[in-house]
């Protein structure tokens, strides 16, 4: 079984859906999936054999989760699985993708609608990550998306290296240069790179 990873920016396109989403997902995912299809098996949740399957992975305020989708092909018992959502949140803090993405998120997008990205002039400035994070902060509430602004310093901060970090505002903002020019990112130096070590 592979789980899929996806980012955020996917769950907030996935409006008209519906699943089950676990927080704190530690560990092998595989595991999780197999051991929560087994429970809701064993309570019976999940009916003629079916289980949960294409289960995804994604990170959101220092946390692994797991997303469970339902489809068509997944038969399950909605009051009892409504129940054991309920009875298990102290373990799972388990909520629905419909919940989890207007509360957490900043809700849905249109399928159609491509998710704000603002224009960022990176390349050409102080390449500290402090430096470049609080510029793509900015640029972000600048232009209203003050949630993932904060999304984008909390995985950030989690994050454990300077490609990483890059990584990550670069799936927040359209990072440009200073000059307009199109430019390829060098690659950070050694110092750079200690100083993000010491995050």
């Amino acid at each position: 079984m592979s789980v899929k990873t996806i980012s955020t920016d996917d769950l907030r396109r996935m409006n008209g859906l519906e699943g089950l989403i676990l927080l704190d997902c530690g560990g092998s995912l595989d595991e999780w999936v197999d051991g929560v299809n087994g429970m809701l098996t064993e309570d019976g949740i999940l009916l003629d054999g079916t289980r949960f399957h294409d289960c995804s992975t994604f990170e959101n305020e220092g946390t692994t989760c797991l997303l469970f989708p339902f489809s068509d092909d997944v038969k399950f018992n909605v009051g009892k699985l409504a129940m054991w959502r309920l009875q298990t949140h102290g373990n799972f803090g388990g909520t629905w993708l419909s919940d989890y993405v207007p509360n957490r998120l900043g809700g849905f997008v249109s399928s159609t609608e491509k998710a704000q990205k603002p224009d960022c002039p990176l390349i050409g400035q102080d390449g500290n990550i402090f430096n470049l994070m609080g510029i793509a902060s900015r640029t972000l509430r600048q232009n209203g998306l003050n949630d993932q602004a904060k999304e984008m310093c909390d995985r950030i901060y989690q994050s454990d290296s300077y490609h990483k970090a890059l990584d990550i505002i670069g799936e927040y903002v359209n990072i440009t240069s200073v000059n307009e020019e199109i430019s390829e990112c060098d690659e950070p130096d050694e110092e750079m790179e200690m100083q993000f070590g010491g995050m």
